[in-house]
């Protein structure tokens, strides 16, 4: 696709094809290494979004085939699509509702320790700030205002598809998990015979 912000996209059953038809297809997983130690699909790499700016040059320099990028609903795949597909690497594609659809057609999952999806941590942080503020409000009216900080924060993420407390959590020791070493990762992305 040429269009800028354009992501091209396959559902789960596409996925699962094009995978058995070429072995050689690549799932690169863009979670957190916390989310992904939790459950991912197996033979998958994690190369975390906020690495994708860091080493684009690299992963579009040496990716040798059809890539696959999976998140745990898609935003963050779609994203990351985004920018692979404007620096020149066509080959790049969303799976369509990311982990909780794989999980749901019932696709292979490798799991480790169960961890909460970032999603889910934006949820209760953001639900958190805003029943305080509230509470805090009956003594501090002006504490109010940081509800209404947190509800535009979030009205834009959902308008422009990003999220400043996600990507701001990502950076916690509970998302970090194992460490994830992008240079294997990357090196995966050159080597059609590692992937498997």
């Amino acid at each position: 696709m040429s269009a800028k912000n354009a992501s091209p996209a396959v559902d789960v059953a596409t996925a699962h094809a094009l995978i058995a038809n070429n072995p050689d297809t690549l799932i690169v997983d863009v979670r957190t290494p916390g989310e992904y130690d939790s459950a991912h699909v197996p033979g998958s790499i994690n190369l975390p979004l906020d690495q994708v700016d860091a080493h684009l040059g690299r992963i579009v320099d040496d990716a040798g085939g059809r890539m696959l990028l999976i998140c745990q609903s898609g935003a963050r795949a779609t994203q990351a699509c985004t920018k692979l597909v404007n620096a020149g690497l066509p080959a790049a594609t969303v799976v369509t509702g990311g982990m909780n659809a794989w999980i749901t057609a019932g696709g292979p999952v490798e799991r480790g320790r169960e961890r909460w999806s970032l999603e889910r941590q934006v949820r209760l942080v953001a639900g958190a700030i805003v029943l305080l503020s509230i509470v805090i409000s009956i003594w501090v009216p002006a504490a109010r205002f940081v509800a209404g900080f947190i509800g535009a924060g979030l009205t834009f993420a959902a308008l422009s598809n990003t999220c400043a407390m996600g990507m701001m959590l990502t950076k916690l020791p509970y998302n970090r998990g194992a460490a994830c070493d992008v240079d294997a990762s990357l090196a995966r992305l050159r080597a059609p015979g590692l992937r498997a």
